[in-house]
């Protein structure tokens, strides 16, 4: 018979699975335990002492003990997330650690999904075994991995982004959209969308937006162009719409900017 002894440095208290049902929000306290958090769908919004989180899907949140956590917003309808609360016992020295990043996506977001799923029917047990924390190890090990695979798929998330915006700053008179722009650049929408407003802190639609108005306010300068030829020549199929987005951006209508500003630019030059 083979026998071992093996010593883990956490030890578990208990997990669960919230699933939302669109009313309520995380409660405001302070554990004197760890607790990791892991979002299979939807948006987990929550602040850690005066540090605000967005968890999303496929990413993982590690709260500290003795800080003080709330929801800040109501949970949403699709809201599903994994919660652990565990207990780290003090580290021998020279013991090689993993180094847990606080919020992250992890790389195989379905992998850990089945662990955490693992370790809900392992508790469900009535006798208690030590297979709890191993496969809380094998949660953080997960976790502690995706630092250097977030650090790839930032840069490369950024220059998709940085293509997105050269496309947007070249084909703005055409037609265009997260979507087309997504298809021009092989990836999804919904990744396009999220890496450019990390990279440039807007989404690629204000980005499109942003980039017709500052052309229409130099065709504007130019006495003869009507505002349907304008709208038309910066990709607005709509004239109601072309002047809607333009008296957003720049708080003036382009009658009244071309009043304005095409005077201004006569008399100046």
């Amino acid at each position: 018979m083979l026998e071992l002894s093996i010593a883990l440095p956490i030890k578990v208290q208990n997990g669960g699975l919230f699933i939302s049902r669109g009313v309520g929000r995380h409660p405001a306290r302070k554990l004197t335990s760890w607790e990791i958090l892991f979002v299979e769908k939807g948006t987990l919004t929550i602040q850690e002492e005066n540090t605000l989180f967005e968890v999303k899907a496929g990413e993982s949140l590690v709260l500290w003990p003795d800080r003080r956590h709330v929801g800040v917003d109501d949970f949403p309808a699709d809201l599903k997330f994994y919660w652990l609360h565990f207990e780290v016992e003090p580290r021998p020295p020279h013991r090689p650690n993993l180094a847990i990043e606080q919020h992250c996506r992890v790389r195989d977001a379905q992998y850990v999904i089945s662990l955490f799923r693992q370790f809900l029917s392992e508790q469900e047990k009535l006798q208690r075994s030590m297979a709890l924390e191993l496969i809380l190890v094998l949660i953080l090990q997960q976790i502690a991995h995706a630092s250097g695979y977030e650090d790839r798929a930032d840069e490369a998330g950024a220059a998709i982004a940085w293509r997105a915006k050269q496309l947007i700053r070249t084909q703005f008179h055409l037609p265009l959209s997260t979507s087309l722009l997504a298809k021009e650049l092989h990836c999804n929408a919904d990744y396009l969308g999220r890496v450019f407003r990390r990279t440039f802190q807007l989404t690629p639609t204000e980005a499109i937006h942003r980039q017709r108005v500052r052309a229409a306010e130099k065709l504007l300068l130019n006495d003869a162009a009507s505002l349907t030829e304008v709208a038309t020549r910066c990709g607005f199929n709509d004239v109601g719409y072309f002047r809607q987005i333009f008296t957003k951006h720049t708080g003036l209508t382009p009658a009244v900017w071309k009043r304005r500003y095409c005077k201004e630019h006569i008399n100046s030059g």
